[in-house]
């Protein structure tokens, strides 16, 4: 039988201590067809680990719409054919500014029909760069993606 004060710890305090995870959205751009697919990646302002373009919902935008808006910000992907659906979605620790980390949740958006522009908001802030998903999957830190990347 279980400690009555970790039963209670358990069910009731750690819960509210707990905070709820935050919702971004990301854009996995493809282009090409199997087995020459290649999938989209862009480097962090903070550290240039390898990352999807993603991003917090905007106002007045569907989840989708607002990744097709972060991948032209921080990518220069000017148009493409997004789903309606994720593709799937990972979870990752975002530290906040102050370094507070919070658990956030991606959606991420399979995108197709890219159209690419090279001058776009974030041109000289980040890298971008065309490979493969098992590249792909072998660059990014986050146990969650490198999945989806692999399954594609």
């Amino acid at each position: 039988m279980m400690n009555p004060l970790k039963a209670a710890w358990t069910s009731m305090v750690q819960p509210l201590l707990t905070r709820p995870k935050r919702l971004q959205v990301a854009a996995l751009c493809l282009r090409g067809t199997p087995p020459a697919r290649e999938v989209l990646l862009i480097t962090s302002r903070d550290t240039g680990r390898w990352i999807l373009p993603k991003g917090w919902p905007i106002d007045g935008l569907t989840a989708p719409g607002a990744a097709l808006q972060e991948a032209w910000e921080e990518a220069g992907v000017q148009s493409g054919t997004i789903t309606e659906e994720p593709l799937g979605t990972y979870d990752y620790d975002k530290r906040l500014e102050g370094g507070v980390p919070v658990l956030v949740e991606v959606k991420v958006y399979a995108v197709t029909d890219v159209q690419m522009a090279d001058d776009y908001p974030e041109v000289d802030e980040r890298n971008r760069r065309w490979m493969s998903p098992s590249e792909a999957a072998t660059r990014v830190d986050e146990p969650g993606l490198r999945e989806i990347l692999r399954q594609l």
